[in-house]
């Protein structure tokens, strides 16, 4: 037998996949969807303190290796947001994603969250196309860190933190794992730069935005594999799965679970299925009886 479930923060999960924030992750009917697909849970679009519009079209470019979005975290904020998602059930397997710019919206933002029922959120120190959000705010190191310190100590919920590529990414993780923290989310977009040839100008709008897909994906799993050596909270591997094989290179890599996004506009949701069952044939063919038996295998 194959046993899938994973713990994170001392909260278990019947297997390792997840939706990505940013992805479906708007309403109460499909984020309950996701996880009737097979998700061992969901991560919510990243909501902010008071509503946002995100940034006016173009926003949003298909290549062939993948998605460049610039859509600049457009949500109602996270009161109505809450009150939309109330009702949903098994509040355990919904994670909050959230945007701030200070400690203080991260705060009042956190108690929000544990007063509505859910028990973890995910900090989003990573879109690479918000001004004043995610990657910008990331530059402020004590932000980061007084948060999930705050939040963990006023709080009762579990914090993961996604983070995005950068040069001292090692070195924000060891003090995201000495601030508390649960878990690390790693990576977001890319920050890139389309240009129209025949226009002479950006493609999008905001001019940069960020580069999803499987093209990504090698990246994201260095990432992984680094991280795995300088921490020992859990992390969660984000980029570019489409099948069940990004999925176990992850693991391999160090993840103790994964995130699915952009792979769900190639595969519809019938990927989480696909992914899960593909990685439990991939355990049981080659003698392994735990996804943890596998994780950060490649190391060894």
């Amino acid at each position: 037998m194959v046993f899938l479930e994973v713990e994170i923060g001392g909260l278990r999960y019947s297997n390792p996949s997840m939706l990505a924030s940013g992805i479906l992750g708007v309403s109460e009917g499909l984020l309950r969807r996701v996880l009737e697909a097979g998700a061992g849970a969901v991560v919510t679009k990243s909501v902010t303190l008071k509503p946002r519009a995100g940034n006016p079209t173009p926003c949003f470019v298909e290549l062939e290796v993948g998605y460049v979005n610039s859509l600049g975290i457009p949500n109602p904020g996270y009161r109505e947001f809450l009150q939309e998602i109330k009702d949903l059930h098994e509040k355990e397997k919904i994670i909050i994603s959230l945007a701030g710019s200070s400690v203080e919206d991260f705060e009042v933002m956190a108690r929000a969250v544990e007063e509505s029922g859910f028990p973890v959120v995910e900090l989003n120190f990573s879109c690479p196309h918000a001004k004043n959000l995610g990657l910008e705010i990331l530059k402020r190191h004590q932000i980061l860190f007084e948060a999930i310190k705050v939040i963990k100590e006023t709080t009762r919920l579990k914090v993961w933190v996604k983070l995005g590529l950068s040069d001292n990414l090692l070195e924000i993780a060891r003090g995201i794992e000495k601030a508390g923290a649960d878990a690390i989310v790693a990576i977001n977009t890319i920050r890139c730069l389309l240009i129209d040839i025949y226009a002479r100008k950006p493609c999008l709008s905001s001019i940069y935005g960020g580069l999803s897909g499987k093209a990504i994906h090698p990246i994201a799993t260095r990432c992984v594999y680094d991280l795995y050596k300088v921490v020992d909270i859990p992390i969660i591997g984000v980029g570019g799965i489409e099948s069940w094989r990004e999925a176990v290179e992850f693991i391999l890599a160090g993840a103790t679970a994964f995130q699915i996004g952009s792979g769900i506009a190639k595969e519809g949701l019938d990927i989480f299925k696909k992914v899960i069952d593909g990685l439990a044939r991939y355990l049981k063919d080659n003698g392994f009886s735990s996804v943890y038996d596998i994780v950060g295998l490649a190391h060894k």
